[in-house]
């Protein structure tokens, strides 16, 4: 059977994961639009900064405080236009700061494997917001 858009994007986006350089949690970002992909990206530490696998995680209140999630770093690599009505696969769900970036971004739909269960989840608030949690078969509880 053949892979619909959503499930090929996903894939995508733990495929890019594969990149991260964080010891915690690889995650992968894509964005899309028109079944093109616009931006990558993966957490990890800021250009020319030491990576966690390199120095260990900065730990901050139970958090890593020194990468930058996937998310951002996928939305920096488009262009306003190429973000405008875009859609989002992720492997984690985002988390609340990411949302909000997300969100004000001008993202309109989000799709993502892992949840995250966080103290805030501002996608609720967002009416023009779509979000799908799509699990693995290898990731379903």
């Amino acid at each position: 059977m053949r892979k619909n858009w959503d499930l090929y994007f996903l894939d995508i986006a733990h495929e890019v994961a594969g990149r991260s350089t964080c010891l915690r949690r690889a995650v992968g970002a894509v964005v899309v639009k028109d079944k093109r992909i616009k931006g990558t990206g993966y957490n990890g530490s800021p250009a020319g900064l030491p990576h966690c696998l390199d120095e260990g995680c900065a730990m901050l209140e139970g958090h890593c405080i020194r990468c930058i999630h996937a998310e951002p770093n996928a939305i920096l690599e488009c262009t306003p236009d190429e973000r405008q009505g875009a859609t989002l696969y992720c492997t984690d769900k985002p988390c609340p700061e990411c949302q909000k970036l997300i969100i004000t971004s001008g993202i309109k739909k989000v799709v993502y494997s892992r949840d995250y269960h966080a103290h805030t989840d501002w996608f609720s608030l967002a009416t023009d917001m779509e979000v799908v949690h799509m699990p693995k078969k290898d990731e379903e509880a």
